[in-house]
């Protein structure tokens, strides 16, 4: 296709598939008055640009409107705070003054937050994948003054990226007409990219078409490591999410296995932090033993909600132990005081010699862990594998375990009494030891998205753990989110940092508030927290939803200096914002008895039917709403003053079919309406609009789900 062939930009391609070298940072002399334009952001990301010598702007309609007076191509510069070789582009380049001239005499250059603003990022990323066939961060775009884009890649080493400036500014000087008819073409190849297929036929959704699908996918899993096959290796709590749903309600005990030797490997490995609790974004080897040092709120987050509903399943004790300590973790390292959460832990910080590296926080000479230990350092490199076999490079450890504890009580002849003492004697030491070491840096903006997803982590905790407190912060999360980034008009804002929101918010924002304050609704029971769901959807299908397409584009109709509206529908390691609403859309449908909404959601699944048949990885949380339609799917009705006891009584259960409903007084809901009894409490278990006998027990409640 014309978009994938870089004719006249065939030589670019050629730099950025460069090498990656790490550099020190360079010494900057940074005087105040010297500050660009970044000064007055808020995202840490920007303000760590604010003292280059690069004259950066902010993305804006201003910025644009100022390469277009001074008919200047744009530089689009793309990253956020945690990402590694962000920072040694900018050491490399930004800080150069060479560098920096070349920019400001013949460009516009704009620095991007990539989480503040995933809209621009979306359209760029699309664009770089089409000329290049790859994509990653930092991104850098170079565009038209319309913000049409002309060329784009990655990382550049600072030669590298100096040959792009002068040919491109020398290209656009001279042929101007060329780069347009590319900027033309290119721009028509990513409208066409993200054209949603409507499709107008009725689907059926059945078991056996599911099986099939997921029969397509299995042959992908990493049955030994966990997982999906090969490396890098992501944690994906959608999939996993999906896959123990399925496993539990069509049988498949092999399926099981996987998810829980999944979450058993990943608590183990590297990718986990052994002392301090929390996971890193990802690890460089198929075993979860090397990673990417950054710590992401939406991972931990998301893997909060797996691991609960793993242990309400299973209760296993290492399931919540990791719930427990990875909330422990985001309380005191990713909390502010507020309610509200920060976005990342940077991957990189300094050593004690003063040299900025990736994981320097979370790595151990032998001689290190020998000081600290002491005499239980035999027994602790048998336990974390501190051995010839797993060192890393520069002859350091990342803690890292191999067997589980009932074969190390074994082999040594310990209880398992003493194995928890002795672990948390050693991880006790080890933080001490490590705070005397520089901290990596913290991303301490605030985004509506990753925080819904933390609220709603911390009620799925609540419901399986039962710890009030975990409720609270819940409570606290969701109200500071209705205080602070929900608007008058019932539109939300998609940033809060120091008492500012400034970014109107995107589908991600509204998709996951209102799945979390459902979430939250069906663990209090609190009707208001279901209200302003459904407000919010309402709000949601004005401003976002494509009439055409049937689908929710990723901007409201209020962003207006964009090049396109994007559609966001494939799952990634954050589902997609439409597959969030669709399932947001089935369940209000079923609360406010709005066929409009049922209607709505099983064309959005229709739409994507023929696609997660192909790619089914890339669809788990499609697949989600696929199963309350292929499979029995029950709405849970309680209605009495005991109605947050039996509520507690049911969440001992895994019952990931239900949709639950709940008053201890007459509810003026639809799907509670007449069924308030005064001298007792019913559990009114319906499915298909026909419903069973309530009941007033639990365990007969349970019984007519499991039928």
């Amino acid at each position: 296709m014309f978009y994938r062939v870089l004719y006249f930009f065939a030589f670019f391609t050629a730099l950025s598939s460069c090498s990656k070298k790490e550099k020190e940072p360079q010494s900057i002399d940074i005087q105040e008055d010297l500050a660009n334009d970044l000064i007055h952001e808020t995202s840490p990301y920007l303000l760590q640009h604010a003292y280059n010598p690069v004259d950066w702007k902010a993305w804006s309609t201003e910025s644009l409107e100022l390469a277009k007076e001074e008919n200047k191509l744009v530089v689009i510069s793309i990253g956020y705070s945690a990402c590694h070789w962000c920072h040694v582009m900018e050491e490399e380049s930004f800080e150069n003054d060479a560098v920096a001239a070349l920019m400001n005499d013949n460009f516009i250059s704009i620095k991007v937050d990539r989480e503040e603003r995933p809209d621009v990022d979306k359209i760029y990323m699309d664009a770089v994948q089409l000329m290049t066939g790859k994509g990653g961060w930092p991104l850098n775009c170079i565009t038209l003054p319309d913000g049409r884009p002309v060329f784009g890649g990655t990382y550049f080493t600072k030669s590298q990226w100096a040959k792009v400036l002068i040919e491109m500014s020398d290209l656009y000087k001279n042929d101007p007409e060329k780069v347009i008819a590319y900027a033309d073409r290119l721009t028509e190849g990513m409208k066409n990219k993200d054209l949603i297929t409507v499709n107008k036929e009725a689907v059926a959704f059945n078991t056996e078409s599911l099986n099939s699908i997921v029969n397509l996918w299995k042959p992908s899993l990493d049955l030994v490591h966990g997982g999906q096959e090969g490396a890098p290796k992501f944690p994906m709590p959608n999939q996993l999410n999906f896959l123990l749903r399925y496993s539990v309600q069509n049988n498949d005990n092999e399926l099981q296995k996987h998810v829980e030797n999944t979450l058993i490997k990943m608590a183990n490995g590297g990718i986990y932090d052994q002392v301090g609790g929390g996971f890193s974004r990802y690890t460089v080897d198929e075993e979860w033993h090397i990673p990417h040092f950054e710590k992401m709120l939406y991972d931990n987050a998301q893997l909060v909600s797996l691991y609960s509903h793993a242990y309400q399943l299973t209760g296993n004790a290492y399931f919540k132990k990791i719930i427990d300590e990875t909330l422990d973790f985001v309380n005191s390292e990713l909390t502010q005081k507020e309610g509200a959460f920060y976005s990342s832990i940077n991957a990189d910080s300094k050593t004690n010699s003063g040299v900025l590296k990736e994981g320097a926080f979370y790595i151990w000479t032998k001689k290190e862990l020998e000081t600290v230990i002491g005499a239980d350092m035999e027994l602790f490199s048998f336990y974390y594998n501190i051995n010839e076999a797993r060192k890393w490079e520069d002859d350091r450890y990342i803690l890292y375990k191999t067997k589980s504890d009932v074969a190390f009580l074994k082999e040594f002849g310990l209880t398992q009494q003493q194995l928890d003492v002795l672990v948390r004697d050693w991880k006790s030491k080890l933080d001490t030891y490590r705070k005397d070491r520089e901290r990596p840096s913290t991303d301490d903006k605030v985004l509506t998205s990753w925080n819904a997803l933390m609220l709603k982590s911390y009620v799925d905790a609540y419901r399986v753990l039962g710890n009030k407190e975990y409720l609270d912060r819940a409570i606290k999360s969701a109200e500071f989110i209705k205080d602070n980034q929900l608007n008058k008009d019932g539109s939300l804002f998609h940033n809060y940092k120091e008492g500012r929101s400034t970014i109107e918010g995107f589908s991600e924002d509204y998709a996951h508030t209102i799945n979390a304050f459902i979430t939250l609704y069906q663990a209090t029971l609190n009707e208001e927290w279901l209200h302003t769901a459904n407000d919010l959807m309402d709000y949601a299908m004005i401003h976002f939803y494509d009439t055409n397409s049937g689908m929710f584009y990723f901007t409201s109709d209020q962003h207006t200096n964009l090049i396109t509206r994007k559609t966001e529908v494939v799952d990634n390691v954050i589902s997609s914002s439409n597959s969030v609403l669709a399932i947001a859309l089935f369940q209000l449908g079923h609360y406010y008895s709005n066929t409009d909404y049922v209607e709505i959601s099983e064309r959005m699944l229709s739409n994507v039917h023929n696609d997660m048949k192909r790619a089914p990885a890339a669809y788990s949380n499609w697949l989600q709403l696929y199963l309350n339609y292929s499979n029995p799917y029950y709405e849970v009705a309680i209605s009495g003053s005991n109605a947050i006891r039996k509520l507690k009584e049911l969440d001992s259960h895994y019952l990931p079919n239900i949709l639950i409903a709940g008053a201890m007084v007459d509810s003026d809901l639809p799907i509670l309406k007449n069924r308030f009894n005064i001298n007792d409490t019913y559990i009114y278990v319906c499915v298909d609009g026909s419903c069973k006998l309530p009941v007033t027990d639990t365990k007969s409640a349970v019984g007519q789900l499991l039928k």
